[in-house]
């Protein structure tokens, strides 16, 4: 085999098991319907090193239909649901040439996304439901003429979280100030999460202020990702989460590989580092503050 085939199956090979943490904790945000294997081999798996608890989030109909059945078979899994930003401006505008990378999709319009909506706010209601999203805005994918739909997207699940008593879980990229604007306009649920947080240090204290939790995914471990650590350092320790947001973001030394919840102890080791706290206190404090943001 050649050095080039070699270093294409490394990319492709599932990082191996890190050491079990000492305290067991949550990855507060993955996508198992997008990872490989079965569900029970990625909860086994992750269970084994001290990940015990999952929340499944979905991005779509059918992906939050999915959730919501897996959290109902599992007690370890619980599930969020919601049209992910990128989703409402394909349901409104279709999707011709595959900006989204989701595939084609014909328009729909206003009407498709309301239909949509009324579907999520359905699945909200159920009790293993824990959460709404993930939801926000995204200017990194979708263009301008795409804000306005996910900006009305946004606003409905906002009301909806508050309406059903959820979390509010919210992907947020480029798009920290529209983000925050939404929030203080609407009135954030008790209970808001930012997702694979991607803000700053001056963020996260605005977060920190406004209550909402700070979820951490690999990308913290990232080289160029010096700004994510400044947050994680000054983030209060009661507002603090960790996630895979799996398949993506695979943490450090394994970028590019396929992340999977059972890599949360790197990112939980990473942060200790970073906060220059010890492992076990800090994953007692993330065991907690999944609970409580999620309410289970």
């Amino acid at each position: 085999m050649s050095s080039n085939a070699g270093r294409n199956a490394d990319i492709s090979a599932a990082p191996p098991l890190p050491a079990p943490l000492g305290v067991p904790v949550a990855d507060s945000h993955t996508h198992l319907d997008m990872q490989s294997g079965t569900v029970e081999e990625a909860l086994a798996k992750a269970a084994s090193v001290g990940v015990t608890t999952v929340v499944q989030v979905g991005c779509d109909v059918r992906g939050s239909r999915w959730a919501a059945e897996t959290a109902a078979a599992y007690d370890s899994v619980h599930a969020a649901v919601a049209l992910h930003p990128n989703e409402a401006p394909r349901i409104v505008h279709g999707d011709p040439d595959n900006w989204s990378r989701q595939g084609a999709r014909r328009a729909g319009g206003a009407a498709a996304l309301d239909e949509a909506l009324a579907e999520i706010d359905r699945l909200a209601a159920l009790p293993h439901v824990k959460g709404v999203g993930e939801t926000g805005l995204d200017y990194f994918r979708t263009g301008p003429e795409g804000k306005e739909a996910q900006e009305y997207s946004f606003r409905a699940h906002v009301e909806m979280a508050k309406r059903h008593g959820k979390a509010l879980v919210i992907h947020d990229r480029d798009a920290h100030a529209d983000v925050l604007r939404v929030l203080k306009e609407e009135g954030a649920p008790e209970r808001t999460v930012f997702h694979c947080y991607s803000g700053d240090a001056e963020m996260a204290e605005i977060c920190a202020r406004a209550g909402y939790f700070m979820s951490f995914a690999g990308n913290v471990t990232f080289k160029n990702a010096q700004n994510l650590r400044d947050a994680a350092a000054v983030a209060p320790p009661e507002l603090l989460l960790v996630e895979t947001d799996a398949p993506f973001l695979t943490p450090a030394p394994y970028r590019g590989r396929p992340n999977a919840p059972y890599l949360v102890p790197v990112t939980v080791r990473a942060l200790a580092a970073v906060r220059g706290v010890d492992e076990d206190a800090l994953a007692t404090a993330l065991a907690a503050n999944t609970a409580r943001a999620f309410g289970y």
